[in-house]
């Protein structure tokens, strides 16, 4: 799919919301968006392995995940141009642009061959993406679709508050409605059926009493 080809309202939207809040996104949300230095920790990639992450924003993930994994090549996918004029400059500071590719396209239909020259990657990650995309659920079938026989899809997002008090849960739903963000409560539902659908092994967990969710679904080879 070509940029030309986005839905411009979800596009039109991220880059509204992001056009400012690029800026200080990392600052900011490093005190809420829990587990994903975790998740990039989980990834095991393989020496000259191929990762993708869908939803890579201003380039923070990725860029970690390039540092830990220095043997790997990492592909980023992104719905907003704002957002990825932050991860370019960002990347090419840490002088990780020879490793690091980036391309505007929509995580529920996209065609990675045709972005990025390749069909399938040995690791695709998603953080903190889902809770912000609709039709969230085609995203895990791309993603799954995108993994080489072994490869695995590993997410973490904002589970559902289960161990926290009442009220901590409203505020925070409160908050992220400001920004577009709604916690999927039929996440690990979906992830189980599509790991069932695809014959992958799955593994979940929940961190910091329900805050978030921590997922990797394994395809075999």
């Amino acid at each position: 799919m070509s940029a030309t080809e986005l839905p411009a309202s979800h596009a039109e939207l991220m880059d509204g919301v992001y056009r400012w809040q690029r800026h200080i996104y990392n600052l900011t949300r490093k005190y809420y968006l829990l587990g994903r230095d975790r998740l990039v920790d989980g990834l095991d990639v393989p020496a000259g392995g191929t990762v993708l992450e869908l939803g890579c924003g201003t380039g923070r993930n990725i860029i970690l995940a390039a540092r830990r994994y220095p043997d790997a090549h990492f592909f980023g996918l992104d719905i907003s141009a704002e957002m990825l004029e932050t991860a370019s400059a960002a990347i090419a500071r840490e002088g990780l642009s020879a490793r690091v590719k980036l391309a505007k396209g929509d995580a529920t239909d996209f065609n990675a061959g045709a972005l990025f020259g390749r069909a399938a990657f040995d690791r695709v990650f998603v953080s903190y993406s889902l809770s912000m995309i609709p039709g969230w659920e085609k995203t895990v079938s791309a993603a799954l679709a995108a993994l080489s026989p072994g490869g695995s899809l590993h997410i973490v997002d904002f589970g559902q508050q289960e161990g926290l008090p009442g009220w901590f849960r409203s505020l925070l739903r409160g908050w992220l409605r400001k920004f577009h963000v709604a916690p999927r409560e039929s996440l690990r539902d979906v992830l189980e059926s599509e790991s069932q659908r695809t014959g992958a092994t799955f593994h979940f967990r929940t961190l910091y009493r329900g805050y978030a969710w921590l997922a990797i679904v394994k395809l075999g080879h």
